[in-house]
């Protein structure tokens, strides 16, 4: 389970912490990096942490579409809000993705133009709901146009398309920006976990090397940690698949389906077919890996002369109204800065939160930003919220219940499995990893919710609110800072 675009990248080297600086951004994806950069272009002393390494969650792992066509999402979005909100989004990821293409033709970061396509992979729902997209995408003002016929091997009813997008390779970007970064005097510390905030008046973050002081924090980690303003009842997160493959002549398009299973598909430099989709909600499937299969399976039939070399996964978060958060973090006084919820669109939904947010610190705004900020919450997304957390709350007592009445079998899981079961009344996950056994606490250390095995990435999933753990125990992603407790093996003795 490795990314394409990270396979073969050397880490990013890390810059020493600073005590103070003008502000912190946490995180080094798209989001905190075009953030970080735009403030330090700025004349501002700016400072990345991030927890793992440059590109280490979402970014380093999508599809890197740098488009405004995005699947169906105009025509959802206009189910729940008005014109005016949805077109100030369009108006944002536009200026997201421009702004983009223009710093990649700067920095000579490679991208290929594409074009972009809804397609209806058959004639009932999938044909109903791409039509919708073309006359959302047409009132809001994108050149959109439908092609009947499509140069793709497998079957369709045509579809919603985009001409002039992009593709790249996000790690491309993501180093131009650091080095970028870099060169205005800001440095980007790798290894530092964020573990707590100071009063928002004199911020102080604190991480696990060391101790920095700033006027503004920016949280651009996916779903916020340190959250505040309860994003994370707001939020729902999802895993979806991607493998790349050798092939002689894959499609020159950015092609998503319309209906389920979403099945998404671009071409990339080498004769290169990368193929995504099949997205859950993060701890709450039978098993990840047969949802890699069925990726596998479909691309068997379509493109049998694909040979694979690389499979992988993401996380993204989705708010209950379908658009990102972005902006002032509620009791941040001002200090505090959130991004999340794209919705599996971060390239140029980064960029316009980046922009957005930077805009803000410097004392100015985005025009198109107003409108999605002041957006009310309407009926049919209020009570999403309530199904959002009414699942929460389900998964909560059917996991501590599961638990409680399953004890952990005498002997050790086989090689790659994990299991979750109680060890006398404590609720322990132990999992088998290269030959060693590992256990650790069962309760995610955000909200208590029980983890599940995740048994194609080989880590613990929380249903609740998507945070994600090693085998043995450290943090991965999500809104956890602390790594899951050491417990011991059962039947062996303590220490």
């Amino acid at each position: 389970m490795t990314s394409l675009w990270r396979a073969s990248r050397p880490q990013i080297t890390s810059d020493d912490p600073p005590e103070r600086c003008d502000d912190v951004v946490v995180g080094a994806g798209i989001t905190g990096l075009v953030t970080a950069l735009l403030l330090a272009r700025a004349g501002r002393q700016v400072v990345v942490l991030e927890a793992r390494d440059v590109g280490a969650v979402t970014t380093g792992h999508s599809t890197a579409k740098v488009s405004v066509l995005q699947g169906t999402r105009w025509s959802r979005l206009l189910r729940d809000q008005s014109e005016e909100v949805v077109g100030a989004h369009v108006e944002g990821n536009r200026e997201g993705r421009d702004w983009l293409l223009r710093y990649c033709e700067e920095r000579d970061v490679p991208y290929q133009v594409r074009p972009a396509v809804t397609y209806a992979p058959d004639r009932g729902q999938g044909l109903e709901r791409a039509r919708e997209e073309l006359d959302a995408a047409s009132r809001l003002g994108l050149p959109v146009h439908w092609a009947r016929d499509l140069p793709v091997p497998f079957e369709h009813a045509g579809g919603v398309v985009l001409d002039d997008q992009a593709q790249l390779d996000p790690m491309d970007l993501l180093t131009a920006l650091v080095e970028d970064l870099r060169a205005h005097g800001g440095r980007v510390v790798t290894g530092a976990r964020v573990t707590g905030v100071g009063s928002p008046l004199r911020p102080v973050v604190r991480h696990t090397r060391g101790r920095t002081r700033c006027a503004h924090i920016v949280l651009a980690t996916g779903t916020p940690v340190l959250d505040r303003g309860g994003y994370f009842a707001k939020v729902s997160a999802s895993r979806s698949y991607a493998i790349a493959h050798e092939h002689p002549d894959p499609p020159q398009l950015m092609l998503i389906s319309a209906d389920g299973p979403t099945r998404s598909v671009r071409d990339a430099p080498g004769s290169l077919l990368l193929v995504g989709g099949e997205g859950h909600p993060v701890g709450r499937t039978r098993s990840e890996a047969e949802h890699l299969e069925r990726l596998r399976a479909w691309t068997a039939v379509h493109f049998p002369d694909a040979v694979e070399t690389h499979a992988w996964s993401a996380q993204d978060y989705r708010s209950h109204d379908g658009l990102p958060f972005v902006g002032r973090m509620p009791r941040g006084l001002g200090h505090v800065h959130v991004a999340t919820g794209y919705d599996k669109w971060g390239m140029t939904g980064g960029v316009a939160a980046a922009l957005d947010i930077s805009a803000d610190i410097l004392g100015g705004s985005m025009s198109w930003s107003r409108p999605v900020h002041r957006r009310i919450t309407r009926p049919r997304a209020a009570a999403r919220i309530v199904g959002m957390n009414a699942r929460v709350g389900l998964d909560l007592l059917s996991g501590a219940a599961g638990v409680a009445v399953r004890p952990l079998r005498p002997t050790r899981p086989p090689e790659g499995e994990g299991e979750v079961g109680r060890d006398g009344i404590v609720p322990v996950a132990r999992a088998t990893i290269e030959g060693r056994t590992c256990a650790v606490s069962a309760l995610c250390t955000h909200l208590g919710g029980v983890v599940e095995w995740n048994d194609a990435e080989r880590t613990w999933d929380c249903p609740l609110h998507g945070s994600r753990f090693a085998a043995t125990g450290e943090v991965l992603e999500g809104p956890a800072s602390r790594p899951l407790a050491q417990r011991r093996i059962p039947g062996e003795p303590q220490g």
